[in-house]
């Protein structure tokens, strides 16, 4: 007994001293991992020797720089020009678009347009439609890619464009879409000629875990298409009965279909992570320029990741909700926010800003669910309006604000989003559109409740305990 005591001893002081002399971790994160540590003697240990390091190793880190630094120089001709900024966006929202354009030099480029999809049926329909139209080239990438209806379709279009000479190129996250990667459908794509590639590969899961972490996840969903067309939102290639979890089934997605310079940016980060993932140089990926619209709007993609800057995506979210004057309402599926976002919420709702937030009140992780629930009543007694949505599971991640300026893509609000995934997002000024998607979001508010300061009262102790635990460790979530 006094050598597992020493031993524990031992471990609590080695990892304990790691925590503290790492420079990358935030107090509650680092208090997190402490408290776990404490509480469970030696699981605590194993817990953070698999998922304590947000970091994918020298080699992927020296990697992502390598390509980034040849993508500023070999793209540079579509990353946009900061200096004409100003022009393009509103004085109250060019600090936005300035910070987002820091994380990856992405800046706001003009005449796009962009035309929300109905619903995930027309979404199909209307992508096939493409892929079935392309005469050059086709680039997908998804985190989930399965064998149903939705994946099929997407894959038998590839393979009916490879089989016409078409370049394709897809590729799919290690881990999201593992029985994809395993199917024969994935085989038959190879031997039609599409290009596959397998983002943050579990060739050896054991080996992953003990070098890296198996849930830094590429969670991206990009579509392009001749380099004339982009999807971008929350959809994943799969069906809204979502076979793996169907009791939480329908998955009420949003996607919007874009034309314009916008396009050769999320070509951009196609190219990215192909050349990552494959080795292959970046000039394999054709960008054509794409001429711009004169009535169209100013957008810029954002793609964030573990090898990007800590800290950007909840400072961008920050940044967004300090600008709004009027209306901010966002719906995303999974809230465990930092204390960034969670207070720049409460002060605009002081200010005096509609917020609106929309979640699912059935969540497919149960941690999440009630961790995001332990924010209610601060939020509530700061103003914000919250309501859980009753159709299904709400996977659609937007952000509106004075109905003008539009977030859309694939980071949920959440730890895992901010820190662990890859993301890809579209930021837009653009009254049209934004209405757009604020009818959505309307939508969204009809089929849900709302949540009121007097029934997060009157939750039991029990139910409010276990809430604020899940958010005690929810930085390790």
């Amino acid at each position: 007994m006094t050598i597992v005591v020493i031993l524990h001893i031992l471990i609590l002081i080695g990892f304990g001293l790691r925590i503290l002399i790492r420079d990358d971790l935030e107090p509650p994160v680092r208090l997190a991992w402490l408290i776990i540590l404490l509480v469970l003697p030696f699981i605590g240990a194993i817990i953070y020797f698999l998922f304590g390091e947000v970091d994918l190793g020298r080699s992927a880190n020296r990697r992502h720089d390598e390509v980034w630094a040849r993508m500023r120089r070999w793209g540079a001709n579509f990353l946009g020009d900061p200096a004409v900024t100003d022009d393009l966006v509103d004085a109250r929202y060019r600090p936005a678009f300035r910070y987002s354009a820091s994380i990856n030099g992405f800046h706001a480029v003009p005449g796009n347009r962009a035309e929300l999809m109905t619903d995930a049926a027309e979404t199909n329909r209307r992508l096939i439609a493409d892929i079935d139209g392309a005469t050059d080239h086709v680039h997908v990438l998804y985190y989930i890619w399965l064998t149903d209806t939705t994946g099929t379709d997407v894959a038998r279009a590839l393979i009916r464009a490879a089989e016409r000479g078409v370049t394709c190129r897809a590729l799919a996250d290690g881990l999201g879409s593992r029985a994809l990667i395993r199917s024969g459908l994935w085989r038959e794509m190879a031997d039609a000629g599409v290009q596959l590639g397998v983002a943050l590969p579990l060739r050896n899961p054991l080996r992953t875990m003990i070098t890296s972490r198996i849930d830094l996840r590429n969670h991206r969903k990009i579509t392009v298409i001749d380099g004339s067309v982009t999807y971008c939102g929350s959809r994943n290639s799969a069906d809204p009965e979502f076979r793996v979890k169907p009791k939480y089934a329908p998955w009420v997605d949003i996607m919007l279909r874009f034309t314009g310079p916008v396009v050769s940016q999320n070509q951009l980060l196609f190219a990215s992570d192909w050349a990552q993932t494959t080795g292959e140089n970046l000039d394999v990926i054709p960008v054509p320029p794409q001429p711009a619209d004169p009535a169209g709007f100013p957008a810029q993609v954002m793609g964030d990741g573990p090898t990007e800057r800590q800290g950007a995506t909840p400072q961008l979210f920050a940044t967004l909700i300090a600008s709004a004057h009027h209306r901010l309402t966002m719906s995303t599926p999974y809230f465990v926010p930092d204390e960034t976002v969670v207070q720049a919420l409460m002060a605009a709702a002081f200010r005096g800003v509609e917020v609106t937030m929309i979640f699912p009140e059935n969540n497919d992780s149960w941690i999440v669910a009630g961790a995001s629930r332990s924010y209610y009543r601060q939020l509530l007694a700061a103003g914000v309006r919250i309501h859980e949505f009753r159709g299904g599971l709400l996977h659609a991640k937007t952000l509106t604000i004075d109905d003008t300026i539009t977030l859309i893509g694939s980071t949920n609000v959440d730890l895992r989003s901010f820190d662990l995934n890859y993301e890809n997002n579209i930021l837009l000024q653009d009254r049209g559109t934004t209405e757009a998607v604020r009818a959505r979001q309307s939508e969204y508010l009809v089929s849900s409740r709302e949540v009121s300061e007097a029934e997060v009262l009157g939750w039991s102790w029990y139910r409010r305990a276990r809430h604020n635990v899940l958010a005690t460790i929810g930085p390790v979530l």
